[in-house]
C-alpha cells in the first residue's frame, strides 16, 4: 500500500476496539466497514486485562475472518487494549499483510504511560511496543478546533490521513472503530455507553 494510488470511498476497513474494564477477559469488537457507511460483519475475541496477548488474538480474529481478503486496512483505537495489553503494529502489518492505523483522540503522555505501567510485569518489554508504533501525525477530519491523531505501518501517512477522513462520516472518529466501541461496549454492558 505504499506509494500512490486512489483510494475508493468504501475502501474495505476492520474498526477493533475493546470493551469496559470490567472482568480479566475484555471482549475486542471489530467491525468491518465499507469506507464509512455499510456495516458488512462483526468479529468477536478476548484478550486478558492488562495481558500481553492482545497481538496474536487480533492477528488470528483478522485470519481467520471470512472477510480477511477483503480486509484492505486495520484500525485500532489506541496502542492498548484491555488496560494495558500493547498492540505491535509492526507484527499485526507482517502477520496479516493488512496495513495498521492507530487512532488517537489525544497526543499520548509517555511519562504518564510509563508510571501506569510500573505495577506491570514486562514493563520494559509494553513501553517498547508503545514506542514502537512510530511517529505520530495530526489528522483534522470535521473539525479544525478537534484533531485526531494517528500512527501507522504498511501504509504512507497522508493516505492513512487520508482513509480516516473518508471514513469519519458522522463524527471526527471514523465509523469502523465508532461502531465497533459501540457494538463491545452494548455487549459487555447491556448498552451502548461512553464515547464512541
Amino acid at each position: 500500500m505504499q506509494g500512490h494510488f486512489h483510494i475508493k470511498n468504501e475502501i474495505r476497513i476492520l474498526g477493533i476496539d475493546d470493551s469496559a474494564l470490567i472482568s480479566d477477559s475484555i471482549t475486542i469488537v471489530g467491525a468491518f466497514f465499507r469506507g464509512g457507511m455499510w456495516l458488512d460483519g462483526v468479529l468477536r475475541s478476548e484478550i486478558i486485562r492488562d495481558g500481553m496477548n492482545a497481538t496474536e488474538r487480533i492477528v488470528e480474529m483478522v485470519l481467520q475472518s471470512k472477510h480477511f481478503p477483503q480486509i484492505r486496512v486495520i484500525m485500532l483505537d489506541g496502542v492498548t487494549y484491555g488496560g494495558f495489553n500493547p498492540v505491535d503494529i509492526v507484527i499485526l502489518y507482517e502477520k496479516t499483510g493488512i496495513p495498521v492505523i492507530v487512532l488517537m483522540r489525544n497526543l499520548p503522555d509517555f511519562e504518564k504511560i510509563e508510571v501506569a505501567l510500573l505495577n506491570l510485569p514486562e514493563k520494559e518489554k509494553r513501553m517498547e511496543i508503545i514506542r514502537k508504533a512510530g511517529r505520530i501525525c495530526k489528522v483534522v477530519t470535521k473539525d479544525e478546533s478537534n484533531p485526531v491523531f494517528i500512527q501507522c505501518c504498511g501504509i504512507d501517512p497522508k493516505l492513512a490521513a487520508r482513509i480516516v477522513e473518508i471514513s469519519s462520516t458522522r463524527s471526527n472518529i471514523p465509523e469502523p472503530l465508532r461502531v465497533a466501541h459501540l457494538i463491545a461496549t452494548g455487549i459487555v454492558l447491556g448498552e451502548s455507553r461512553g464515547k464512541a
